[in-house]
C-alpha cells in the first residue's frame, strides 16, 4: 500500500501547474523524490531558479496536492533549485527544438498574429488592444500580448500589471528565456517591465532610435517564452515608423487591425498605417472605429468626434478585390476609460457597458475566423 500511496502522491504533485510556465511540474522535471512513511509524505521538488517569484504558490499547492491523497496527514517538503545543466535542458525543451533567439511566430506557426495599428496617437488603440486580449482569453483562447509601443507603453497599467507604487513586475528569467507576467489569462510583455522608478519620480523614459527599437521588438518575439498561443496581439505604436517596418519584416504574415476615431483628421492618417502594412505583405483584416457616438440617458446621441471615419478608412483600404470591413464601432464610454485607469479591463468589470459589449463582439468575430493551415506543420507524428 505504501508503494501505491507514493505513486498517488507523485501523480498529485506532478499535476501541480507552474504558474509562470503553465505546465505541470512532472512535465518540467521539477519533481525529485517522493516517499511515504505511514501517513507522512516526503516530497522533494526543484524550482527553476533561486528566488523564484512563484515559489510560495508552488510550495503551497504541492503541499495541498500531496495532502489530498487518502491516508496522508502530514507533508514534509524539501525545496531545491535546478542545476545550470538542468535549466539548460529545460529551456531547450521549452523551445521545442528551436535554436535560441529563433522566431517562433514565423509563417509556419499555428499562432495567429494580429497587429493593432493606428495612424495617430490618442485614438484608444492600447485600450482596445488590452480589452480585446482579455476578451479573447475569456473565450478560452491562449493569448499573448506584446506592447510594441516602446516609447508610449501603457499595456501593464491597462491590464493591472502594476504594484501599489505603479511599478510593473519584472519578467522571470530562466537563463536566456523570459517568462511574461500574466493578467486575466493574458501573457504580456512590455518595455515598462524593464524600467525602474528614480527617487520617487516616474518610470524612466525610453529615448531610442531605429536599431534599438528593432532589437527590442525582436527580443520580445524571440526571447520571451509565451508557450503555445492561439493568438498573439501586438499593440503597435501610432504611425508608420521604425517599429511598423520592423514588425513587417519580422512578421510578414501578420493580420492587421486598424483603429481610428470617427474624426476625419484621424481616419485620413489611419489609412496610411494599413497601406504600409500591405507593403510588407501583411493583410488588413478590418477596421475598428473607437470613440463613436454614445447614447445619453435621455435617448439622444453624442457624436463628439463626428461620424463616418471608420467607414472612410475601410473604403480607402478596400481595393484589388480585397474587402475591408468595419468590424466594430465602439462608443464613447466613461466606464471604458475609468476601468483602464483602474487596471481592470471593462470587458470584465462592466461587460454590459456598450463599449465593452462591442469589444466582446469583436473578439467573438475574430475567434470565429478560421486559421488557414495550408503549408503549416502540425504538431503530431504518425505511429
Amino acid at each position: 500500500m505504501t508503494d501505491d500511496t507514493a505513486d498517488l502522491v507523485r501523480h498529485a504533485v506532478g499535476a501541480v501547474v507552474d504558474p509562470e510556465l503553465r505546465r505541470p511540474l512532472a512535465e518540467l522535471d521539477m519533481v525529485r523524490g517522493i516517499g511515504v512513511d505511514g501517513s507522512v509524505a516526503r516530497v522533494e521538488i526543484a524550482l527553476t531558479i533561486v528566488g523564484c517569484p512563484a515559489a510560495s504558490r508552488i510550495e503551497s499547492e504541492v503541499r495541498s496536492a500531496a495532502a489530498s491523497v487518502p491516508g496522508i496527514s502530514q507533508v514534509d517538503l524539501t525545496v531545491g533549485v535546478m542545476s545550470p545543466d538542468e535549466r539548460h535542458a529545460l529551456t531547450d525543451r521549452l523551445r521545442g527544438g528551436r535554436a535560441a533567439r529563433q522566431m517562433p511566430f514565423g509563417p509556419g506557426s499555428l499562432t495567429r498574429v494580429i497587429a493593432v495599428t493606428s495612424g495617430k496617437g490618442g485614438v484608444g488603440k492600447s485600450t482596445v488592444t488590452a480589452n480585446l486580449a482579455v476578451a479573447l482569453a475569456a473565450r478560452g483562447l491562449a493569448v499573448g500580448l506584446v506592447d510594441a509601443d516602446v516609447h508610449g507603453f501603457s499595456i501593464p497599467a491597462l491590464l493591472g500589471l502594476v504594484d501599489a507604487d505603479g511599478l510593473p513586475p519584472s519578467p522571470t528569467r530562466i537563463d536566456d528565456l523570459m517568462l511574461p507576467p500574466v493578467a486575466h489569462g493574458v501573457k504580456a510583455i512590455s518595455i515598462g517591465m524593464f524600467l525602474r522608478r528614480t527617487t520617487d519620480g516616474p518610470l524612466g523614459a525610453v529615448a531610442w532610435r531605429g536599431p534599438m527599437l528593432h532589437r527590442t521588438v525582436q527580443q520580445f518575439l524571440t526571447d520571451v517564452y509565451f508557450g503555445d498561443l492561439d493568438v498573439l496581439l501586438l499593440d503597435m505604436p501610432p504611425g508608420t515608423g521604425d517599429v511598423a517596418i520592423s514588425v513587417g519584416q519580422l512578421l510578414p504574415q501578420a493580420d492587421v487591425l486598424v483603429v481610428t476615431t470617427p474624426q476625419s483628421a484621424a481616419s485620413d492618417v489611419a489609412v496610411r498605417s494599413g497601406l504600409v502594412a500591405r507593403q510588407t505583405g501583411q493583410r488588413v483584416i478590418g477596421v475598428v472605429e473607437n470613440m463613436a457616438a454614445m447614447t445619453l440617458p435621455d435617448g439622444t446621441t453624442l457624436d463628439l468626434f463626428g461620424a463616418g471615419g471608420g467607414a472612410q478608412v475601410a473604403g480607402a483600404l478596400s481595393s484589388d478585390g480585397e474587402d475591408v470591413r468595419v468590424l466594430a464601432s465602439i462608443p464613447l464610454s466613461p466606464a471604458l476609460r475609468a476601468d483602464g485607469d483602474d487596471g481592470i479591463p471593462a470587458v470584465l468589470a462592466h461587460p454590459d457597458d456598450p463599449a465593452a459589449a462591442a469589444i466582446t463582439s469583436l473578439a467573438a468575430e475574430l475567434a470565429a475566423q478560421p486559421r488557414g493551415l495550408q503549408g503549416k506543420a502540425l504538431p503530431f507524428s504518425p505511429r
